[in-house]
C-alpha cells in the first residue's frame, strides 16, 4: 500500500533519503503499531504509538529501541535495532526501525497445520528456555543497569495498571475493583531483579519451520527491570487464557497436541532457573487483571474510533472473563 493509517510513506522517505516507498501493517497488533516498508531495495520493520488514547508510560519507542539494542550480543533472540526517531514532525509521532526477522507470529490455529506434537513441545521448551536467558542477563552487563527501579515493583504495577484502568473505564466492570484490591493488599517480597519483557508470551516470538526455533521476540514496550514472575505469571495466563479452543487469548494455538501444559511450563522454568516458584499464583491473578486492563484500553481506543486493525470490535466481550479467572487465581492463591 502507499497509504497507510498512520504512516506518511512519503514523510518517510524524504527522511530516510530513499525512493519512494511502499508499505503494509501488520495484522495481530493491539497495541503499538507496525509495518513493513521497502523502497524496492531495502525492508524495514517500523514501530510507532497507536493512533490516539496514549497512556502515560505506555508505548514508549526509546524504551523499546533501547532494550533491544542492549539484548543484540546475548541469547536472547532480537532484532537488529537501526534507528530511533523522536521528532514527531517526520511522521506525527515517535518510531523506530529495525530489521526483518524470517517467521510467523503464531496467533492461530490455521497457522499451525505443520506443527508436529514434537515441534509444538520443543518449541514450549524453547519459548521457557528463552525467557529463562532473558532472567540471567546480567543488567549491567549490558548498560540496563539503569532501566527500572526493582525495589517495591510489585506494588507499583499494581497502581499503575489501576491508573491506566482509569483512564480507559467507560463502562461497568463487574469485579474488577475487587480484583485490584485484593492485589495491592497482598503483595509478596520479589526475588532478585531481572529485565523483564512484561508482555512475554508465543505470539511475541516469531517462530520459523526449517529450522524450528523462535528467531525473535519482539513488542518491547513494557520492558523494564523487575520481578521476573511478573513475565512468568503473564506467560502462564496468555497459555491458559479462558480455557476454551475458541480463546481469543490463546488463539487456541497452546492447546494444540504436544504444547507442554502451563504448570509444566512452570515446572520447566523452574528447574532451569532455580526461582522459588511457589507462590506463583499471586502473579497469575495480576496478569489476569493486567491483561484484562490491556483489552479494555483497546475496547475504549477503539470504540472511539482511535486505532486500526481486524478483531478489535470483539475484544471487548473479554474484559470481565478476565476478570474472574482473575479473581479465581486470587482466592486459590490466599
Amino acid at each position: 500500500m502507499t497509504d497507510l493509517p498512520g504512516l506518511d510513506l512519503q514523510a518517510l522517505a524524504a527522511h530516510l533519503g530513499t525512493g519512494p516507498l511502499t508499505g503494509e501493517l501488520f495484522r495481530g497488533g493491539r497495541s503499538n503499531l507496525t509495518y513493513r516498508v521497502s523502497d524496492g531495495t531495502r525492508t524495514w520493520v517500523l514501530r510507532r504509538p497507536p493512533l490516539g488514547h496514549v497512556l502515560a508510560t505506555a508505548h514508549d519507542m526509546a524504551r523499546e529501541f533501547r532494550v533491544i539494542s542492549a539484548l543484540a550480543d546475548t541469547t536472547v533472540p532480537v532484532p537488529a535495532a537501526h534507528q530511533l526517531v523522536e521528532d514527531t514532525s517526520v511522521i506525527g509521532a515517535p518510531f523506530y526501525l529495525m530489521q526483518e526477522m524470517p517467521g510467523a507470529a503464531l496467533r492461530e490455529r490455521g497457522q499451525c497445520p505443520w506443527l508436529t506434537p514434537d515441534d509444538a513441545r520443543a518449541l514450549s521448551e524453547r519459548l521457557v528456555d528463552v525467557l529463562a536467558d532473558l532472567h540471567s542477563v546480567d543488567p549491567a552487563s549490558v548498560g540496563l543497569q539503569d532501566f527500572g527501579r526493582p525495589e517495591g515493583f510489585m506494588a507499583r504495577q499494581v497502581k499503575r495498571w489501576g491508573k491506566q484502568l482509569d483512564a480507559s473505564r467507560s463502562r461497568e466492570l463487574p469485579g474488577i475493583d475487587e480484583l485490584r484490591d485484593k492485589l495491592a493488599a497482598t503483595v509478596p517480597d520479589s526475588p532478585r531483579a531481572a529485565i523483564i519483557h512484561g508482555d512475554y508470551r508465543l505470539d511475541n516470538a516469531l517462530v520459523t519451520q526449517d529450522p524450528l526455533a523462535i528467531s525473535a521476540v519482539l513488542d518491547w514496550e513494557m520492558a523494564t527491570l523487575g520481578d521476573p514472575l511478573a513475565d512468568l505469571g503473564l506467560l502462564y495466563v496468555y497459555w491458559a487464557g479462558l480455557g476454551s479452543d475458541n480463546d481469543p487469548i490463546t488463539g487456541g494455538v497452546t492447546s494444540l497436541p504436544g504444547f507442554l501444559s502451563a504448570d509444566e511450563l512452570v515446572a520447566r522454568y523452574t528447574a532451569r532457573t532455580g526461582t522459588d516458584t511457589s507462590g506463583l499464583g499471586w502473579y497469575i491473578a495480576f496478569g489476569y487483571f493486567k491483561l484484562a486492563v490491556i483489552v479494555e484500553g483497546i475496547h475504549f481506543r477503539f470504540a472511539s474510533g482511535k486505532t486500526v486493525g481486524a478483531g478489535f470490535e470483539k475484544l471487548g466481550a473479554f474484559t470481565v472473563p478476565l476478570v474472574r479467572q482473575g479473581l479465581a487465581a486470587a482466592h486459590k492463591e490466599l
